[in-house]
């Protein structure tokens, strides 16, 4: 309970100071505790219910509705798929993935900015549905997909309320579909979502801290701290499954 409660707040710190990523660290550190199919079932109120809100506080900032609709319809798409892996693949397998999805998000963090390609609105509209299919698929079966929806995003080089507008819209959409398909599975019960309802008040309490943390901290601090906590958590993660 003590882990648990360190991954939800560890979560609620890296939302409250970047506005996203809290799967990111929280799902990762549940599944070094747990296993990746309660980690994924935890974090459903907290990934709906906060996104709900802060997609709505950004709404106007939003990219136009053309975009939206291919990104999260094929999300969606992607993250029953990624259910179905959920509940058969091996759970081995999956920790393995979780961990190479969260070293594919600290590469993406730690690449130089200058090295990263540009992606214009043209190119990405088109890309949109690839990005939110393969997005969506991570999501629903390891519950993180930064990798995929960060990435793209961040290579369009979004203004910050523009970005947190949209990967909030992707997330509800994909969480909205990812729920019933995880009750049909038999792995969101009731109790379950219970302690889901739980830790979306220890994420929410800690989300103060990560606003605060990130006023007092340079960015590239706070970066250091988390991606090498991340770091440590795939490491883990890894050691477990030799």
């Amino acid at each position: 309970m003590i882990w648990a409660i360190l991954s939800l707040a560890l979560g609620g710190i890296l939302k409250g100071a970047t506005g996203a990523g809290a799967p990111i660290i929280a799902i990762p550190a549940l599944t070094m505790v747990y296993d990746v199919r309660l980690a994924v079932t935890l974090m459903i109120l907290p990934n709906l219910l906060s996104n709900v809100w802060q997609g709505w506080a950004y709404r106007r900032a939003a990219l136009p509705a053309g975009f939206l609709l291919r990104f999260c319809i094929a999300g969606g798409l992607g993250v029953l798929v990624g259910s179905w892996m959920l509940a058969f693949v091996s759970a081995d397998l999956l920790s393995l993935l979780v961990a190479v999805g969260v070293i594919a998000y600290i590469a993406m963090r730690i690449m130089p900015r200058s090295a990263s390609a540009t992606l214009g609105y043209p190119l990405a509209r088109r890309v949109a549905g690839i990005a939110g299919l393969a997005g969506g698929l991570l999501q629903g079966a390891t519950g993180l997909s930064a990798p995929v929806s960060l990435s793209f995003l961040n290579a369009m080089r979004l203004e910050r309320a523009t970005f947190i507008a949209t990967i909030s819209a992707f997330f509800v959409c994909v969480t909205a579909v990812q729920a019933p398909a995880l009750f049909a599975l038999g792995f969101l019960t009731w109790d379950r979502l219970l302690l889901s309802l739980g830790a979306l008040i220890v994420l929410s309490a800690f989300m103060p801290l990560g606003r605060w943390l990130a006023r007092r901290w340079s960015p590239q601090v706070f970066d250091r701290v988390i991606l090498v906590l991340l770091g440590a958590i795939a490491i883990r993660i890894l050691a477990g499954l030799v």
